[in-house]
């Protein structure tokens, strides 16, 4: 009992520091909620300047019982510039607690401005700062909004070369609580400039309140290239063919907006002509300056078809199918050719004599590999500017659910049973109607690089495998049916690989009217026109629940040992099971020696 008495002042002492420190940690928890503004919002918007100090964990929850969803905005984020997002961050979540579904994470390092929305009428969002002494001033505006409810030209997708947009009610004041995103997208090998001819906003040095959000990409996660609001007008250019616009308003101060205009600047320099061949179309660039050179009007050039116009820019440009605007299409030698002329007939006063020469620039695009050759030669009479660019058919494979082919199945991996019926299509992207597509050869194997073993399920145009059924030539599509099987010592992943055929349905003698022919009667090695396509992997049921279950036991696992530091309670916990320890031990050897004095001393009766 002596060493009990004697660890008492220490456990006292130990428990007045911890308590101690339990409250002041709570205390900071307090603070940090009051004078942020507490922990419940229910308004139905607000806004909040929050200024934060360090070491702080601040959690808020927005909730008000409506029928709507909710959007907050961080306008304006200044946190510890040296700080990692796992040491001082905020996070959002969509729900009532931070256990809900994290919507994302604002740091210091964010290259936009950061907005979320619920997916109901409760959000959660977490600031926690690190031990850095400095200033940390976060602008938090919210409110509610109906996703049933929109504002007439609020935002939109623009495709064209050049156009202008404004924002909802230009000239007249902009609406409130407006969200407007407008995505621009123009032919790639563009870039886009911006000119904003007119801006009226609410003034603020950091434009937290009414702002224009500029950002260099196809969507609001792009790298931000401008935050403006006031008055100004200023000119942005994008580094690609894609640039996005958002207007974000609040609930006071509207004024008439903004008003853009937008152009597209072609990014290569193109000295004379360049043609681009794809699965559907051709693209013409023809360089102004080398128009200029034959004193030719680019308002005056013309396809076969005169009333296919160019879109024009800092270049000219021809866009159009293959199988329109007079393109003429030949099929020799197992080969398919597209051919177009575009004209500039010169100009002349008189109707009988000329002193210039006609520009002819001739494209033609042969479907094969992907290479390109360029050749120019002038003659007597004409300047021909002769294009050749060689394109690739656009194929893609997909596994369906039935013979119908009319759902995709989107699983990767797609787990299915032993023996089960699969339906795989192989599809040709085009503008001309009359191709088809033959599949070849289909082979599987049980990686994705296709090495040894592989397995043929069609070979030549020919069944290979006893429950392979290939299906009639359909328009644009290669399909057939097989089960599913595995690999022999390997694992249960098969990968499908198929070389497909691309022939003219007018062509009667062609490849892809042969069907089934052995590759001894016909080798088509120097077949010009061939792709292949690969999908998978294809796994089996069982090896699903094997993998399912390791990853439902490493879930488990991390959830029940969180990474978390050891705080007051945790060390409050350990001390007072330790000092149970020491107590229980110092009465058992206090009992055992008292047993072992009596047993000492005992007398002996005397008999």
């Amino acid at each position: 009992m002596e060493l009990v008495r004697r660890l008492m002042p220490l456990t006292l002492l130990i428990l007045s520091c911890l308590v101690e420190l339990t409250l002041a940690e709570a205390e900071g928890n307090s603070s940090c909620r009051v004078s942020l503004g507490g922990a419940n919002l229910t308004e139905t918007h607000k806004a909040m300047i929050l200024q934060l100090n360090p070491s702080e964990n601040c959690t808020w929850t927005i909730e008000k019982p409506e029928n709507k969803r909710i959007r907050i905005i961080f306008s304006y984020v200044q946190l510890d510039p040296d700080g990692s997002c796992e040491s001082e961050s905020i996070k959002v979540f969509d729900g009532t607690s931070s256990n809900g579904p994290l919507l994302g994470q604002v740091c210091s390092k964010n290259n936009y401005v950061p907005v979320f929305e619920s997916s109901s009428n409760t959000m959660t969002f977490q600031i926690v700062t690190d031990s850095a002494r400095i200033q940390r001033t976060v602008f938090v505006f919210y409110y509610f909004f109906s996703p049933n409810t929109s504002i007439p030209n609020c935002g939109g997708y623009l495709d064209t070369l050049e156009g202008s947009f404004t924002s909802p009610n230009y000239p007249k004041p902009h609406p409130e609580l407006a969200y407007c995103v407008w995505h621009i997208q123009v032919e790639k090998g563009y870039k886009i400039k911006l000119n904003f001819k007119d801006i009226l906003l609410e003034i603020d040095k950091q434009c937290k309140f009414d702002f224009i959000a500029v950002y260099d990409g196809p969507s609001t996660n792009s790298g931000l290239i401008g935050q403006v609001c006031g008055y100004m007008t200023p000119t942005y250019e994008s580094s690609s063919n894609s640039l996005t616009v958002v207007l974000s308003t609040d609930y006071a101060n509207s004024y008439r907006g903004f008003s853009a205009s937008y152009t597209s600047i072609y990014a290569e320099n193109i000295n004379t002509t360049s043609l681009i061949c794809s699965s559907d179309k051709m693209r013409v660039i023809i360089s102004k300056l080398f128009l200029e050179t034959f004193h030719s009007d680019e308002n005056n050039l013309q396809l076969n078809d005169p009333t296919c116009r160019p879109k024009l820019s800092n270049v000219v440009e021809f866009s159009f199918p293959l199988n329109g605007c007079g393109t003429i299409k030949k099929v020799e030698d197992e080969s398919i050719t597209y051919t177009n002329i575009i004209t500039s007939p010169a100009s002349s006063t008189s109707e009988v004599i000329t002193r210039q020469k006609d520009l002819q620039i001739i494209v033609k695009c042969e479907m094969e590999h992907n290479s390109t050759v360029e050749i120019m030669y002038i003659t007597k009479d004409d300047v021909i500017q002769n294009q050749v660019a060689v394109g690739k058919y656009n194929i893609s494979m997909a596994l369906f659910e039935s013979n119908s082919f009319e759902k995709t199945i989107l699983e990767s991996p797609y787990y299915v049973d032993l023996n089960q019926t699969l339906f795989v299509q192989v599809g040709l992207h085009t503008s001309d109607p009359n191709l088809m597509v033959f599949l070849d050869t289909c082979r599987a194997s049980p990686t994705s690089d296709f090495a040894s073993p592989t397995y043929d399920i069609i070979k030549s145009g020919c069944s290979q495998d006893e429950t392979c059924k290939v299906y009639p030539l359909f328009e644009h599509y290669g399909r057939f049916q097989f089960n599913a099987f595995k690999f022999l010592r390997s694992m249960g992943s098969v990968y499908l690989q198929c070389k497909v055929l691309i022939c003219d349905s007018s062509d009667h003698q062609s490849r892809c009217n042969q069907g089934c022919i052995s590759r001894s009667k016909r080798d088509i090695s120097s077949y010009k026109w061939k792709t292949d396509s690969i999908i998978g992997p294809i796994r089996l049921k069982r090896d699903q629940r094997a993998s399912g279950n390791s990853g439902f036991q490493h879930e488990a696992h991390v959830e029940e040992t969180p990474n978390q530091p050891f705080n007051s309670l945790h060390l409050f916990s350990f001390m007072v099971l330790a000092l149970n320890v020491v107590i229980v031990a110092t009465i058992t050897v206090r009992h055992f020696v008292n047993q072992q004095a009596d047993y000492k001393y005992q007398k002996l009766q005397n008999y």
